[in-house]
């Protein structure tokens, strides 16, 4: 079973978030135990935000460990549709398009996401399965 992992998850790692460190690790390891990890485009671009040169990139999400995949076409269309349908309903600038390529992503592929920001993925991808801390807490862990 392959897992996106959502940027919030891979920067609570890089700048060891206190309230989300132990979470988070938890979590992509498991995710990791469980099949492929994948990131894509997107979400390189939102974590390489920290960094001055791709090889820091490179190091802290290594090829081995991340797999790297495109973009499906049709969740370019499906992250436009979701966008548009937020944007009609009223919703801000806000919530930015990256975050729907990333649920669209998940859902054309019919990958679980991993991510501690479930949602705007539960309302606008109803059919994703998600990993969050709503429906993976670790114990001990306060939300």
């Amino acid at each position: 079973m392959a897992t996106l992992i959502d940027t919030n998850i891979l920067v609570d790692l890089a700048v060891r978030d206190s309230n989300w460190l132990e979470w988070s690790r938890q979590q992509l390891l498991g995710a990791m135990a469980r099949g492929s990890v994948v990131i894509n485009q997107i979400i390189f671009s939102e974590f390489s935000y920290r960094y001055d040169d791709i090889e820091t990139v490179d190091a802290l999400l290594p090829r081995n460990q991340f797999v790297r995949e495109n973009l499906p076409w049709s969740a370019a269309f499906a992250a436009s549709y979701a966008f548009r349908r937020y944007r009609s309903a009223g919703g801000r600038r806000e919530r930015v398009l990256p975050d729907f390529f990333i649920g669209a992503h998940a859902t054309i592929r019919g990958y679980t996401l991993l991510t501690r920001d479930p949602s705007g993925y539960r309302n606008y991808f109803p059919g994703i399965e998600l990993i969050a801390p709503d429906t993976h807490p670790l114990s001990g862990h306060q939300l």
